[in-house]
């Protein structure tokens, strides 16, 4: 009976006129800022850990040294420090990144580093006999590399780098920590009018997780496909 006249026993557990109110706002900023900001960055991130990867994997030690110290500085530091250091870091010193941006270059960044590392376990799981076929009819190392090599380690690092995108989505949400309007910013600013800050996060958790989900399925549905290319 306390705990009923504490939270208030005439009051409905969910308000479902706010509910209905604050739900399209917090789509919509999932729409504009949270999908996008997680394709942008999840794209531009792959392309550096291609990169990131190859140098690791180049016999040039100045490559595979500057790529190693790339990957421990960005592993070894948190993701939120990374925004706050792009964001907030830069400004202090002149350079003024606008929110969005600043948050594609912070996750765009730590997803390089983070894939580079599958990326480069893909490659490194290929049978080196897959190179001296390729070399034993008349290919270059870059053609074999583009040819034999890269697409075997593509299938092997799908299910990883799945996984990798799937925590991108939720972690954009600590784009609201530099005032980027995203999916969680948008319940944070509505809670902060109603005070109803239990009903709008778990709102904004159960909007995550049908993302997440859906991406899960498709993840499933793709590695499926896979399988069909492997011998068993």
């Amino acid at each position: 009976m306390y705990l009923n006249n504490l939270l208030g026993a005439a009051d409905p557990i969910v308000d479902w006129e706010l509910f209905q109110s604050s739900l399209w706002p917090m789509i919509q900023g999932g729409i504009q800022y949270t999908i996008p900001l997680t394709l942008i960055s999840f794209t531009i991130g792959i392309i550096i850990a291609l990169l990131t990867a190859l140098a690791r994997l180049s016999n040039s030690k100045i490559l595979a040294g500057i790529a190693r110290v790339y990957v421990s500085a960005i592993r070894g530091t948190p993701l939120l420090v990374q925004l706050s250091i792009i964001f907030f870091g830069l400004a202090s010193i002149g350079l003024v990144i606008d929110p969005f941006p600043s948050a594609v270059i912070a996750f765009s960044l730590n997803v390089g580093a983070y894939a580079s590392e599958i990326i480069r376990a893909s490659i490194l799981s290929v049978p080196k006999g897959q190179w001296e076929a390729g070399h034993a009819i008349g290919m270059t190392h870059k053609q074999a590399l583009t040819r034999i090599i890269l697409p075997q380690a593509t299938r092997v690092s799908i299910p990883p780098l799945s996984n990798s995108f799937i925590s991108l989505v939720k972690d954009t949400s600590l784009a609201s920590t530099i005032l980027v309007t995203e999916l969680f910013r948008k319940s944070q600013e509505i809670a902060a009018r109603t005070y109803e800050f239990m009903q709008l996060y778990i709102t904004a958790a159960i909007l995550y997780w049908i993302v997440c989900f859906t991406l899960s399925v498709i993840q499933g549905r793709i590695e499926k496909r896979l399988d069909r290319y492997v011998a068993k």
